[in-house]
């Protein structure tokens, strides 16, 4: 990711203008994939339900961060229905306002939304049992990505979790021109895991979406 570093301002400004002219609807949000929502969420939610619950090891279900939340198509189909609590925090603020009205009556369980980038984003110290990060790694540089892991690590409660849910492709960095981001190999995603001193918990393969896109994968860290 050399010339990213060397043109990290133009890499997150255009990503800022690219995701501007994006619809605020789950079409928008998911490239024109709008229809994988529904396997999506249910691949997430079986995963999450290896962790919530009570008793010892297990993770609570108090409050929970939406990372690149857009207009919270996560947040209402997953977190909302398992947490009492949720933050989203997005870098486009026309995202977040139509979040207010998408999530509806249950959007009263939205306790902060955040308008700001992740590479500038700390997460609140002891908040959050889980912090969900799907579709939006890419466009953070690989030191950005890391510094960014290790604040989430310190904005987990006890027993708490981070979760990457992304695309990787299969052999090195793969950059995307038209949204100003970047896909990673899984050995890659890792590597920069184990950077921020994380380790993983758990790792699966999101089955039963279009062949023609990436694999996409999601991690338990803690």
């Amino acid at each position: 990711m050399g010339d990213i570093a060397e043109n990290e301002t133009s890499f997150y400004s255009n990503a800022e203008d690219y995701w501007r002219d994006v619809p605020p609807t789950v079409d928008g949000m998911l490239g024109g994939y709008g229809t994988i929502s529904s396997i999506d969420i249910n691949g997430s939610k079986a995963f999450l339900n290896k962790f919530l619950g009570e008793g010892e090891g297990k993770t609570g279900c108090s409050c929970a961060l939406d990372c690149g939340a857009g207009i919270g198509r996560i947040t209402k189909r997953l977190l909302l229905p398992l947490f009492n609590t949720v933050d989203l925090v997005d870098v486009t603020q026309e995202f977040l306002d139509k979040a207010k009205h998408y999530l509806g009556k249950e959007g009263r369980r939205v306790e902060n939304y955040f308008c700001c980038g992740l590479q500038d984003f700390e997460p609140m110290s002891g908040r959050y049992d889980i912090i969900w990060i799907q579709w939006v790694i890419g466009h953070l540089t690989d030191s950005h990505l890391v510094e960014f892991l290790r604040r989430c690590q310190k904005g987990l409660r006890p027993n708490g979790l981070i979760i990457i849910k992304d695309n990787v492709s299969y052999e090195g960095v793969v950059p995307d021109e038209v949204d100003s981001s970047v896909c990673r190999d899984l050995e890659i995603v890792r590597s920069l895991v184990s950077r921020a001193g994380l380790q993983i918990v758990h790792e699966e393969q999101q089955l039963n979406f279009p062949q023609e896109i990436y694999q996409v994968h999601t991690l338990a860290l803690r």
